[in-house]
């Protein structure tokens, strides 16, 4: 199981826009093969240069991910939130650590 962050900053006045984007598409999103969930956090202040948002889904492998980010769907969806930035995307694919060494 892996855990996917993405960091993006949004343009002040975009920042209804995406989170309407985001509710529309995250049951679609839930429903790729193999993602067991995805959620939109927010930052608690905003910056000067804009509003900082999340998202961490989970996925069982990295392949379902890949295979997410193959598709038309994200490609899409990619290129809509792309066009609300105020600056550029950061992330991350995480895995638990293991437990057995503890």
């Amino acid at each position: 199981m892996i855990v996917r962050l993405v960091k993006m900053t949004f343009r002040h006045d975009e920042t209804e826009t995406f989170e309407r984007l985001f509710y529309e598409r995250q049951e679609k999103i839930s429903s790729f093969e193999g993602c067991v969930s995805v959620e939109l956090l927010k930052e608690n202040k905003s910056h000067e240069n804009g509003v900082v948002y999340f998202t961490r889904s989970i996925w069982n492998s990295e392949n379902d991910l890949n295979n997410y980010r193959k598709s038309e769907f994200f490609a899409d969806t990619w290129k809509s939130t792309k066009a609300l930035f105020a600056g550029k995307a950061e992330a991350w694919t995480l895995e638990l650590a293991s437990p057995e060494i503890h």
